[in-house]
């Protein structure tokens, strides 16, 4: 049987560091903080604030919603991001996703300062993974994955790793970060054929192209590591791109959805917010 991956277990061990940090950060009487900026009103959106807003503020960060009515001009949101760069009070700005067609995204890219982008969308931040330089952001969840790796004591160093899915928020920069730490990196998305013949060849597999029960028992080689990154509404249920129970037969090790990938990703977003706010008042990191 395939041992567990649980997020919530690294989550844990990283909740000490954080508020140790925490605490330094407010003897010098700042108070990290982070403005998620929303357009419109989404459920998803408003549920994922509440959850970050209440598991941020148990760790004595700040998490304030920034919400806009769905036609609000571009010029207007773009004017009241560039506030958010200014305001010494906020750390990091995140900005939900999708927004209305009228605006644009990349403006929105462009908009935002290096030193608040949190969650790793500017141009400026991404060209560092792929440069494997240091001193930026990483996606959270791009860089949760290789947190669950190394909590459990995994080497990705000459493995042979699929990535399936090719979007900048997942598998392109988890890809950079896995051939950073010399794994050897296939990028496969849903125009691939055979996947099965790639996976199956597989030490690691990063499953993170958004389509439930992608990845079965004829996609696993035995032994192999599972990473389960898809988040997919089915039935009202919540379930990855793995089907869990067929490709746990042949897995050494597998993360669950959910509790698995997506867990630490809020840790690793509470983590970024505290290096901006470090770097912001001076400290290196």
């Amino acid at each position: 049987m395939a041992v567990i991956l649980k997020g919530k277990e690294v989550a844990q061990a990283k909740k000490p560091g954080i508020m140790e940090r925490v605490r330094t950060l407010k003897t010098m009487d700042i108070c990290p903080a982070l403005n998620i900026v929303m357009v419109g009103d989404r459920e998803d959106a408003h549920a994922y604030t509440k959850g970050a807003s209440k598991a941020l503020s148990a760790c004595g960060i700040g998490c304030h919603a920034a919400n806009f009515p769905e036609d609000i001009k571009q010029d207007k949101l773009l004017k009241r991001i560039s506030a958010m760069n200014n305001d010494p009070l906020v750390h990091g700005i995140l900005v939900m996703r999708p927004i209305p067609r009228s605006i644009e995204w990349n403006a929105v890219e462009r908009v935002i300062s290096p030193d608040k982008d949190v969650d790793c969308i500017t141009t400026h931040n991404l060209s560092r993974i792929f440069k494997g330089e240091q001193g930026g952001f990483n996606p959270c969840t791009a860089q949760a994955v290789i947190e669950v790796l190394a909590h459990y004591g995994v080497s990705v160093e000459g493995k042979k790793v699929a990535v399936i899915g090719r979007s900048l928020v997942v598998g392109k920069p988890v890809a950079m970060l896995l051939l950073q730490k010399n794994a050897t990196v296939t990028i496969c998305h849903s125009k691939t054929t055979r996947l099965d013949r790639i996976t199956s060849a597989a030490d690691i597999i990063v499953a993170a192209a958004g389509m439930p029960g992608l990845i079965g028992a004829e996609h696993v080689k035995k032994g192999s590591i599972v990473l389960d990154v898809g988040i997919n509404m089915v039935g009202g249920k919540l379930v990855g791109d793995v089907d869990y129970d067929r490709a746990a037969q042949y897995a050494a090790m597998i993360t669950p959805v959910p509790g698995g990938i997506g867990s630490v990703t809020t840790s690793v977003l509470m983590e970024n917010i505290l290096t901006a706010a470090e770097r912001l008042a001076g400290k290196p990191g």
